[in-house]
């Protein structure tokens, strides 16, 4: 607790250097016992220091103990509640709960005392989300569970948080912090191991931090002396036509070819369903067109399912069969989860040593495994890992924070991306990517996360007061992964 304490005060100095007035809001358990710690430094350093403890002395362990009477001896400032004018605080501590919120937030209190605490918590609470000043939470932002990123229930903020938020993640990263409701809640995320090497001791634990927040592996350069077959080819099959319900989705597969060729495949071949022929992409006179049945689908990457709506269901027996490399988005995947056997001819798939790659947003992931959306976002990285372990594939869980999981290995939590990916077509321009990736010799689960991690850089990266437009995402991420961008 003491290192704890010392660790948030030299962070809060960081971030506010030049700060008068600080708030700390503390709960009745450990977690209050470290922002107490941190506001008797903070006051020792000169600092004006407020604080709003909810615990009580004969109740709190003994380190919380030591710590208020250091906060006490220090000359801090008691209050009952939050400051009344937060405007002229200029940092607020959330020290609340942390990790324990599940000993220290129970909503079913019943003797009259529980029912004042859970009151003033949840003011303490609501004053920190609706804070106009920036706000540094210790270890976890209260109410946000570590392993899932979503909010206890009665904890979530009304809105989106009013100034910067910054969490000091003691011991550990959290998986929590970088997944569902996590990176709105934890804003800058920083790491003290407390001297603990604490990371290093969890290496084979799951879900594994630092395999979580790595970057993807560096792309190998490519050799002077190679050509267009060293780098394999992308078949992409999707696009209904008009024809069939009418409603034309031709540029759902073109998005993805697109982004399949910029992202290096040595050539594109794409397949256009229900009578929606092209000889030519103006935008991309480099793609070939062929009819679905033309296609040399043994020996090619295949990205299947892209705006392919009821027609692609036809095609589906065939790709699953033939094609060694293959990535399964959209419309696809909701074809095989109206298929009684549809996680069986997956798993077969990986049983006969294809490789195959699933990128389901958080509905399509519900319909495989027979949820619902919420049930899946409720636990993002259980809810991959699962479907993984179901269809021996490498899966794409798309979202706040993606996480790419695979068989008996640790789930990945990717740190890029933003809320410009939010919008039509950029999930076609990902499966793309991941098909390039594929073409190019890279396995599943580096083609995954590699795919992921650039498509979200790009987005990261896109120039301000420019319009977002998905079809210039695997432009721009060939850009950003030619110039050394990659960690």
């Amino acid at each position: 607790m003491q290192r704890a304490g010392l660790a948030t005060a030299r962070l809060a100095q960081a971030l506010a250097p030049h700060a008068q007035t600080m708030w700390v809001a503390c709960g009745k358990g450990n977690n209050g016992g470290d922002g107490l710690e941190a506001a008797a430094h903070l006051k020792n350093w000169g600092r004006k220091v407020v604080v709003t403890w909810l615990g009580k002395l004969d109740e709190c362990s003994t380190d919380t103990h030591q710590a208020w009477a250091k906060a006490q001896a220090a000359g801090v400032q008691w209050a009952a509640a939050a400051p009344h004018d937060l405007a002229a605080t200029d940092l607020c501590i959330d020290a609340l709960l942390g990790l324990g919120l599940q000993a220290h937030a129970q909503p079913q209190a019943t003797h009259p005392t529980d029912h004042t605490h859970a009151n003033t918590l949840q003011a303490v609470l609501a004053a920190l989300h609706d804070s106009p000043c920036p706000v540094l939470c210790v270890d976890l932002p209260s109410g946000l569970d570590a392993d899932t990123g979503q909010y206890a229930q009665g904890f979530a903020p009304t809105k989106l948080p009013r100034a910067a938020r910054h969490t000091l993640s003691l011991l550990t990263l959290k998986p929590g912090l970088f997944t569902a409701s996590g990176r709105d809640a934890a804003g800058s995320v920083w790491l003290d191991d407390l001297g603990t090497q604490a990371m290093a001791s969890l290496a084979n634990m799951w879900p594994q931090p630092t395999a979580m927040l790595s970057g993807p592996p560096a792309s190998t350069a490519r050799p002077h002396n190679s050509h267009k077959g060293s780098w394999g080819d992308v078949a992409v099959i999707g696009g209904e036509g008009l024809a069939l319900r009418g409603m034309g989705m031709t540029g759902a597969a073109l998005l993805a070819a697109r982004a399949a060729l910029h992202s290096g495949a040595g050539r594109v071949l794409v397949a256009l369903l229900d009578g929606g022929h092209m000889a030519l992409d103006p935008m991309q006179p480099e793609l070939m067109f062929r009819r679905p049945e033309a296609l040399p689908l043994a020996d090619c990457t295949t990205v299947c399912g892209c705006g392919g709506g009821s027609a692609i269901q036809k095609w589906i027996p065939a790709v699953l069969e033939t094609c060694p490399r293959l990535v399964l988005d959209a419309d696809a995947l909701n074809a095989l989860a109206q298929q009684a056997q549809g996680l069986d001819m997956l798993k077969a798939r990986s049983q006969r040593g294809q490789a195959t790659v699933l990128t389901p947003h958080p509905l399509e992931a519900a319909r495989l495994l027979g949820q619902t959306a919420q049930q899946v976002q409720a636990n993002r990285l259980l809810a991959a890992q699962l479907l993984s372990e179901r269809t021996g594939a490498v899966v794409v869980l798309k979202g706040s924070g993606s996480v790419v999981a695979a068989p008996d290995l640790v789930p990945h939590v990717n740190p890029t991306g933003c809320a410009l990916l939010a919008t039509a077509g950029t999930g076609d321009v990902l499966a793309g990517m991941l098909g390039a990736q594929l073409a190019a010799g890279l396995d599943a689960w580096s083609a995954a996360k590699t795919a992921v991690f650039l498509h979200g850089l790009a987005a990261d990266r896109w120039p301000t007061g420019q319009a977002f437009e998905a079809r210039f995402l695997a432009q721009q991420s060939a850009v950003l992964s030619q110039i050394g961008t990659m960690p």
